[in-house]
Protein backbone atom coordinates (compact mmCIF):
# COMPACT_ATOMS: atom_id res chain seq x y z
CA UNK A 1 0.00 0.00 0.00
CA UNK A 2 1.41 3.29 -0.76
CA UNK A 3 0.56 6.56 0.47
CA UNK A 4 -2.47 9.27 -1.06
CA UNK A 5 0.53 11.85 -0.54
CA UNK A 6 3.08 12.96 -3.00
CA UNK A 7 6.72 11.24 -2.46
CA UNK A 8 9.12 13.71 -0.51
CA UNK A 9 11.17 14.04 -3.52
CA UNK A 10 8.58 15.29 -5.67
CA UNK A 11 7.16 17.58 -2.95
CA UNK A 12 10.78 18.54 -2.59
CA UNK A 13 11.35 19.27 -6.04
CA UNK A 14 8.30 21.36 -6.09
CA UNK A 15 9.04 23.29 -3.47
CA UNK A 16 12.18 23.79 -4.96
CA UNK A 17 10.27 25.09 -8.53
CA UNK A 18 8.65 27.11 -6.48
CA UNK A 19 11.10 29.28 -5.65
CA UNK A 20 10.81 33.27 -6.50
CA UNK A 21 7.32 33.19 -7.93
CA UNK A 22 4.88 34.66 -6.03
CA UNK A 23 1.93 32.70 -4.57
CA UNK A 24 -0.56 36.31 -5.79
CA UNK A 25 0.42 35.63 -9.14
CA UNK A 26 -0.33 31.58 -8.85
CA UNK A 27 -3.82 31.98 -7.50
CA UNK A 28 -5.60 33.59 -10.05
CA UNK A 29 -4.17 30.76 -12.79
CA UNK A 30 -5.07 28.44 -9.86
CA UNK A 31 -8.98 28.90 -10.06
CA UNK A 32 -9.26 29.44 -13.75
CA UNK A 33 -7.58 25.99 -14.07
CA UNK A 34 -9.98 24.70 -10.67
CA UNK A 35 -13.24 26.10 -12.92
CA UNK A 36 -11.70 24.57 -15.98
CA UNK A 37 -11.59 21.31 -14.55
CA UNK A 38 -14.98 21.20 -12.76
CA UNK A 39 -16.61 22.16 -16.08
CA UNK A 40 -14.49 19.30 -17.93
CA UNK A 41 -11.97 21.22 -19.53
CA UNK A 42 -8.62 20.13 -20.96
CA UNK A 43 -5.09 21.10 -20.40
CA UNK A 44 -5.38 23.83 -23.04
CA UNK A 45 -5.27 26.76 -21.10
CA UNK A 46 -2.07 25.40 -19.33
CA UNK A 47 0.52 27.39 -21.47
CA UNK A 48 3.41 28.43 -19.20
CA UNK A 49 5.49 27.36 -16.67
CA UNK A 50 3.35 29.41 -14.11
CA UNK A 51 0.42 27.60 -14.93
CA UNK A 52 1.90 24.47 -14.80
CA UNK A 53 3.11 24.90 -11.46
CA UNK A 54 -0.45 26.56 -10.44
CA UNK A 55 -2.01 23.35 -12.01
CA UNK A 56 0.68 21.23 -9.90
CA UNK A 57 -0.45 22.47 -6.60
CA UNK A 58 -4.50 22.73 -7.28
CA UNK A 59 -4.28 19.33 -8.86
CA UNK A 60 -1.20 17.13 -8.64
CA UNK A 61 -2.09 15.88 -5.40
CA UNK A 62 -5.62 15.05 -5.40
CA UNK A 63 -4.86 13.29 -9.00
CA UNK A 64 -2.18 11.56 -7.07
CA UNK A 65 -4.20 10.10 -4.27
CA UNK A 66 -6.83 8.78 -6.85
CA UNK A 67 -3.81 7.32 -8.86
CA UNK A 68 -2.20 5.59 -5.48
CA UNK A 69 -5.72 4.68 -4.11
CA UNK A 70 -6.43 2.83 -7.61
CA UNK A 71 -2.92 0.61 -7.31
CA UNK A 72 -3.54 -0.12 -4.33
CA UNK A 73 -6.74 -1.79 -5.16
CA UNK A 74 -4.57 -3.29 -7.62
CA UNK A 75 -1.75 -5.10 -5.80
CA UNK A 76 -4.83 -6.11 -2.85
CA UNK A 77 -5.67 -8.08 -5.30
CA UNK A 78 -2.66 -9.39 -8.02
CA UNK A 79 -0.28 -8.70 -4.65
CA UNK A 80 2.24 -11.03 -7.44
CA UNK A 81 1.93 -8.12 -10.42
CA UNK A 82 5.64 -6.92 -10.55
CA UNK A 83 5.90 -4.54 -14.13
CA UNK A 84 9.02 -3.50 -15.25
CA UNK A 85 7.28 -1.24 -17.96
CA UNK A 86 5.26 1.38 -17.72
CA UNK A 87 3.40 3.81 -20.50
CA UNK A 88 1.50 6.80 -18.96
CA UNK A 89 -0.96 8.09 -21.42
CA UNK A 90 -2.34 11.84 -20.84
CA UNK A 91 0.52 11.93 -18.79
CA UNK A 92 0.79 15.62 -17.89
CA UNK A 93 3.34 16.52 -14.72
CA UNK A 94 3.99 13.10 -14.62
CA UNK A 95 1.85 12.06 -11.50
CA UNK A 96 0.42 8.70 -12.44
CA UNK A 97 4.04 7.91 -13.37
CA UNK A 98 5.16 9.00 -9.74
CA UNK A 99 2.44 7.11 -7.89
CA UNK A 100 3.48 3.83 -10.45
CA UNK A 101 7.31 4.13 -9.19
CA UNK A 102 6.38 4.29 -5.37
CA UNK A 103 4.03 0.64 -5.90
CA UNK A 104 6.41 -0.86 -7.76
CA UNK A 105 10.03 -1.12 -7.43
CA UNK A 106 10.43 -3.31 -10.34
CA UNK A 107 9.50 -0.45 -12.72
CA UNK A 108 12.49 0.45 -14.40
CA UNK A 109 11.35 2.90 -17.99
CA UNK A 110 8.33 5.19 -17.66
CA UNK A 111 7.66 6.30 -20.94
CA UNK A 112 5.18 9.12 -20.78
CA UNK A 113 3.02 10.61 -23.07
CA UNK A 114 1.40 14.22 -23.83
CA UNK A 115 0.86 17.51 -25.93
CA UNK A 116 1.15 19.83 -23.60
CA UNK A 117 4.38 21.39 -23.32
CA UNK A 118 4.30 23.39 -20.02
CA UNK A 119 3.24 19.99 -18.34
CA UNK A 120 5.97 18.19 -19.85
CA UNK A 121 8.54 20.55 -19.23
CA UNK A 122 7.72 20.34 -15.68
CA UNK A 123 7.36 16.93 -15.54
CA UNK A 124 10.73 16.38 -16.63
CA UNK A 125 12.04 18.78 -14.11
CA UNK A 126 10.43 17.03 -11.13
CA UNK A 127 11.62 13.32 -12.50
CA UNK A 128 15.74 15.27 -11.79
CA UNK A 129 14.68 14.58 -8.37
CA UNK A 130 14.42 11.03 -8.60
CA UNK A 131 17.39 8.83 -9.14
CA UNK A 132 14.72 5.97 -10.89
CA UNK A 133 12.50 8.60 -12.80
CA UNK A 134 15.59 10.94 -14.20
CA UNK A 135 15.79 8.92 -17.24
CA UNK A 136 12.11 8.59 -17.94
CA UNK A 137 10.94 8.91 -21.66
CA UNK A 138 8.83 11.62 -22.51
CA UNK A 139 7.40 11.55 -26.06
CA UNK A 140 5.49 14.43 -27.15
CA UNK A 141 2.33 14.89 -29.14
CA UNK A 142 -1.47 13.96 -29.69
CA UNK A 143 -2.67 11.02 -27.37
CA UNK A 144 -3.53 8.91 -30.17
CA UNK A 145 -1.04 9.57 -32.64
CA UNK A 146 1.67 8.96 -29.99
CA UNK A 147 0.45 6.43 -28.35
CA UNK A 148 0.28 4.33 -32.13
CA UNK A 149 4.11 4.38 -32.39
CA UNK A 150 4.78 3.51 -28.66
CA UNK A 151 6.17 0.40 -27.41
CA UNK A 152 3.80 -1.97 -25.70
CA UNK A 153 3.98 -1.74 -21.68
CA UNK A 154 2.82 -4.12 -18.38
CA UNK A 155 1.27 -0.86 -17.20
CA UNK A 156 -0.79 1.21 -18.87
CA UNK A 157 -2.14 4.69 -17.34
CA UNK A 158 -4.89 6.95 -18.60
CA UNK A 159 -5.73 9.00 -15.73
CA UNK A 160 -7.82 12.14 -16.05
CA UNK A 161 -7.47 12.22 -20.09
CA UNK A 162 -10.03 10.33 -21.74
CA UNK A 163 -12.60 13.33 -20.76
CA UNK A 164 -10.21 15.12 -22.91
CA UNK A 165 -11.53 13.90 -26.55
CA UNK A 166 -14.88 13.38 -28.11
CA UNK A 167 -17.10 10.49 -27.84
CA UNK A 168 -16.04 8.70 -31.28
CA UNK A 169 -12.13 9.44 -30.10
CA UNK A 170 -12.47 7.64 -26.61
CA UNK A 171 -14.00 4.55 -28.46
CA UNK A 172 -10.85 4.48 -30.36
CA UNK A 173 -8.23 5.45 -28.10
CA UNK A 174 -9.72 2.74 -25.78
CA UNK A 175 -8.66 -0.15 -28.04
CA UNK A 176 -5.80 1.84 -28.59
CA UNK A 177 -4.67 1.18 -25.02
CA UNK A 178 -6.05 -1.91 -24.88
CA UNK A 179 -3.46 -2.90 -27.80
CA UNK A 180 -0.52 -1.56 -26.09
CA UNK A 181 -1.06 -3.40 -23.10
CA UNK A 182 1.30 -6.54 -22.25
CA UNK A 183 -0.50 -7.13 -19.04
CA UNK A 184 -2.49 -4.54 -17.20
CA UNK A 185 -4.66 -1.09 -17.86
CA UNK A 186 -5.34 0.91 -15.48
CA UNK A 187 -8.20 3.81 -16.21
CA UNK A 188 -9.38 6.48 -13.94
CA UNK A 189 -11.99 9.33 -14.01
CA UNK A 190 -13.36 12.24 -12.42
CA UNK A 191 -15.68 10.88 -9.56
CA UNK A 192 -18.51 12.52 -11.52
CA UNK A 193 -21.68 11.09 -13.45
CA UNK A 194 -19.59 11.39 -16.64
CA UNK A 195 -16.83 10.30 -15.67
CA UNK A 196 -18.58 6.94 -14.55
CA UNK A 197 -20.07 6.36 -17.87
CA UNK A 198 -16.82 6.93 -19.60
CA UNK A 199 -15.19 3.94 -17.67
CA UNK A 200 -18.23 2.27 -17.78
CA UNK A 201 -18.37 2.45 -21.73
CA UNK A 202 -14.94 1.13 -21.48
CA UNK A 203 -15.35 -1.54 -19.72
CA UNK A 204 -18.03 -2.90 -21.76
CA UNK A 205 -16.24 -2.49 -24.92
CA UNK A 206 -12.73 -4.16 -23.35
CA UNK A 207 -14.62 -6.70 -21.72
CA UNK A 208 -15.36 -7.63 -25.44
CA UNK A 209 -12.01 -7.42 -26.50
CA UNK A 210 -11.20 -9.79 -23.91
CA UNK A 211 -10.07 -8.03 -20.73
CA UNK A 212 -10.61 -9.30 -17.28
CA UNK A 213 -11.97 -7.19 -14.80
CA UNK A 214 -9.07 -7.00 -11.60
CA UNK A 215 -11.35 -4.04 -10.08
CA UNK A 216 -13.34 -2.29 -8.83
CA UNK A 217 -15.72 -4.76 -10.27
CA UNK A 218 -16.02 -8.12 -8.86
CA UNK A 219 -17.84 -9.66 -11.97
CA UNK A 220 -17.21 -9.16 -15.85
CA UNK A 221 -21.13 -9.02 -17.06
CA UNK A 222 -23.03 -5.98 -17.73
CA UNK A 223 -22.73 -3.38 -15.49
CA UNK A 224 -25.66 -3.11 -12.18
CA UNK A 225 -25.07 0.11 -11.45
CA UNK A 226 -28.88 1.66 -12.20
CA UNK A 227 -28.92 5.65 -12.44
CA UNK A 228 -29.06 8.28 -11.00
CA UNK A 229 -26.83 6.14 -9.17
CA UNK A 230 -22.90 6.25 -10.02
CA UNK A 231 -19.93 3.98 -9.23
CA UNK A 232 -17.03 6.20 -7.76
CA UNK A 233 -14.97 6.27 -4.81
CA UNK A 234 -12.86 8.82 -2.31
CA UNK A 235 -9.59 9.28 -1.21
CA UNK A 236 -8.77 12.05 1.57
CA UNK A 237 -5.52 13.72 1.25
CA UNK A 238 -3.94 16.80 3.53
CA UNK A 239 -3.90 19.93 1.81
CA UNK A 240 -0.31 22.15 1.63
CA UNK A 241 -0.12 25.31 2.90
CA UNK A 242 0.62 26.81 -0.29
CA UNK A 243 -2.52 24.44 -1.47
CA UNK A 244 -5.29 26.06 1.02
CA UNK A 245 -3.75 29.81 0.32
CA UNK A 246 -4.34 29.35 -3.61
CA UNK A 247 -7.82 27.64 -3.07
CA UNK A 248 -8.74 29.91 -0.03
CA UNK A 249 -9.41 26.69 1.88
CA UNK A 250 -10.40 26.57 5.36
CA UNK A 251 -10.27 22.99 5.48
CA UNK A 252 -6.84 21.39 5.98
CA UNK A 253 -8.09 18.35 3.89
CA UNK A 254 -9.98 17.30 0.75
CA UNK A 255 -11.68 14.69 -0.43
CA UNK A 256 -10.93 13.67 -4.08
CA UNK A 257 -13.93 11.70 -5.59
CA UNK A 258 -12.75 9.00 -8.76
CA UNK A 259 -14.19 6.36 -10.93
CA UNK A 260 -11.52 3.62 -12.11
CA UNK A 261 -11.34 0.53 -13.82
CA UNK A 262 -8.27 -2.07 -13.62
CA UNK A 263 -8.40 -4.62 -16.70
CA UNK A 264 -5.85 -7.27 -17.27
CA UNK A 265 -5.02 -10.05 -20.20
CA UNK A 266 -5.05 -12.66 -16.86
CA UNK A 267 -7.84 -13.58 -15.63
CA UNK A 268 -7.81 -12.57 -11.47
CA UNK A 269 -6.88 -15.45 -9.32
CA UNK A 270 -9.97 -14.35 -6.68
CA UNK A 271 -13.08 -12.22 -6.91
CA UNK A 272 -14.02 -10.04 -4.13
CA UNK A 273 -17.29 -7.73 -3.27
CA UNK A 274 -16.61 -3.99 -3.14
CA UNK A 275 -17.96 -1.84 -0.61
CA UNK A 276 -20.00 1.44 -2.89
CA UNK A 277 -20.45 3.71 -0.10
CA UNK A 278 -19.29 4.23 3.41
CA UNK A 279 -21.12 1.55 5.34
CA UNK A 280 -24.16 2.90 7.89
CA UNK A 281 -23.39 1.52 11.51
CA UNK A 282 -26.75 1.78 14.03
CA UNK A 283 -27.29 -0.27 17.33
CA UNK A 284 -29.25 -2.55 16.14
CA UNK A 285 -26.83 -3.42 12.72
CA UNK A 286 -24.30 -2.69 9.88
CA UNK A 287 -25.68 -2.08 6.57
CA UNK A 288 -23.28 -2.42 4.03
CA UNK A 289 -23.76 -1.66 0.72
CA UNK A 290 -21.94 -4.11 -2.28
CA UNK A 291 -21.22 -4.75 -5.51
CA UNK A 292 -20.95 -8.75 -5.71
CA UNK A 293 -21.33 -11.41 -8.03
CA UNK A 294 -24.64 -11.02 -7.36
CA UNK A 295 -25.30 -7.34 -8.48
CA UNK A 296 -25.69 -4.40 -6.10
CA UNK A 297 -27.28 -4.67 -2.68
CA UNK A 298 -27.73 -3.60 1.10
CA UNK A 299 -26.48 -6.47 3.16
CA UNK A 300 -26.96 -6.06 6.73
CA UNK A 301 -25.09 -7.46 9.41
CA UNK A 302 -27.13 -7.50 12.77
CA UNK A 303 -25.42 -6.62 15.99
CA UNK A 304 -26.10 -9.85 17.69
CA UNK A 305 -23.81 -11.10 15.18
CA UNK A 306 -20.70 -9.88 17.16
CA UNK A 307 -17.69 -11.05 14.58
CA UNK A 308 -19.30 -10.46 11.50
CA UNK A 309 -20.80 -6.73 13.16
CA UNK A 310 -16.95 -6.33 14.22
CA UNK A 311 -16.00 -7.00 10.80
CA UNK A 312 -18.29 -4.46 9.08
CA UNK A 313 -17.75 -1.27 11.55
CA UNK A 314 -14.16 -1.90 10.03
CA UNK A 315 -15.11 -1.34 6.72
CA UNK A 316 -14.79 1.55 4.39
CA UNK A 317 -15.78 2.97 1.22
CA UNK A 318 -13.96 1.04 -1.07
CA UNK A 319 -12.85 -1.96 0.40
CA UNK A 320 -13.51 -5.76 -0.43
CA UNK A 321 -15.14 -8.19 1.34
CA UNK A 322 -14.17 -11.87 0.32
CA UNK A 323 -15.92 -15.42 0.47
CA UNK A 324 -17.87 -15.62 3.84
CA UNK A 325 -17.17 -12.02 4.95
CA UNK A 326 -19.58 -10.84 2.94
CA UNK A 327 -22.36 -13.48 3.40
Amino acid sequence: MISPELPPSIKAALDDALQGTARTELAPRAASISAAYRQGGNSGAIRSRADALAYALVRMPATYAAVAASLNALGELRADFAPTTVLDCGAGPGTASFAAAQAFATLGTFTLIDANPALRNLALELAQHDPRLAQLGYLAGDARATLAKAEPAELVIASYMINEISDSAQRALADLLWQKTADTLLVIEPGTPAGFARIRDVRARLIGQGAHVIAPCPHERACPMAEPDWCHFTQRLPRSRAHMQLKAAEVPYEDEKFSYLVLSRQAPAERAARVLTQPQLTKIAASVKLCSDDGVGIVTFPRRDKAAYARAKKLAWGDTLRGSDSQ
